[in-house]
């Protein structure tokens, strides 16, 4: 029986996405991609789940292209299509996702981690993109990059194509933490505990309005955020915020009202 490209399992609220092409560095195929958009789609309507975990099986996150099957000819508009689907899924969806990035990260690899909301790396990780260098534009990066790090960082990495360190990559603003391999587990919890910390309406809202800051006049958001304001003064999670107020603790938002604790 052939193992999936890409697994999802939801556990503990969080949605776990694994890139499970281990043998290649999960290397990005067709079928991948496919496979990852249809996940990624999945994970957004997921009820049971408020964060969603990207990472990769084996020894690194993604080594990017499937360079074989490029040379073969068998990537085209379908992967094309497929990946920045799931890429936009990502970005889009109303929940926080968090990319672990491990051993090689490039190309794709590090394009699928922007595509989230927060980047997690192990100070083994291997990070750059490359694709000009195999005649093609880093696609999933290039219309992100300059919103993470700044047009000249971002014409850095995405023309001349050099790798950069997890150090440097933090320092630049390219991911949010950098721990030691044998603290990968425990840095992602921490992350996680943050995540359950703040309402999830209010962190959907937030989100969105961050990313359309790209695009509109903030004066002209005004109305849109008073209606998300309005949403979340009205949900169930603003009652909780309010009573632990009153009764000095922390609100607790996990798990979330109607799911079971």
């Amino acid at each position: 029986m052939t193992e999936a490209l890409v697994t999802y399992e939801a556990r503990d609220g969080v949605g776990w996405i694994t890139l499970n092409r281990p043998n290649v560095l999960n290397a990005l195929s067709t079928e991948l991609a496919a496979a990852l958009a249809d996940h990624a789609a999945t994970a957004a309507t997921d009820a049971s789940v408020a964060q969603v975990v990207v990472r990769g099986a084996g020894r690194a996150f993604c080594s990017g292209m499937d360079r074989t099957a490029l040379a073969a000819g068998s990537i085209g508009e379908a992967f094309y299509r497929h990946w920045n689907r799931a890429l936009d899924r990502l970005e889009d969806m109303p929940k926080l996702t968090v990319a672990v990035l491990h051993g090689y990260s490039i190309g794709g690899g590090l394009q699928l981690a922007l595509a989230c909301d927060l980047r997690l790396v192990t100070d083994d990780a291997i990070l750059g993109l490359g694709a000009t260098r195999h005649g093609l534009v880093p696609d999933g990066a290039v219309l992100r990059l300059a919103r993470v790090v700044g047009v000249g960082r971002a014409k850095e990495l995405a023309l001349l194509n050099d790798h950069v360190s997890p150090t440097e990559a933090r320092a630049i603003g390219l991911v949010n933490w950098v721990c030691p391999r044998a603290d990968l587990d425990r840095a992602l919890a921490t992350v996680i505990g943050k995540v359950r910390g703040a309402s999830p309406t209010a962190t959907a809202h937030t989100k969105r309005l961050l990313h359309e800051s790209f695009h509109r006049d903030p004066r002209g958001l005004l109305e849109e955020v008073l209606r998300a304001q309005n949403e979340c003064v009205a949900s169930w999670e603003m009652d909780e915020s309010n009573r632990a107020w009153k009764e000095k603790r922390e609100a607790r938002f996990y798990p979330p009202a109607g799911l079971p604790s």
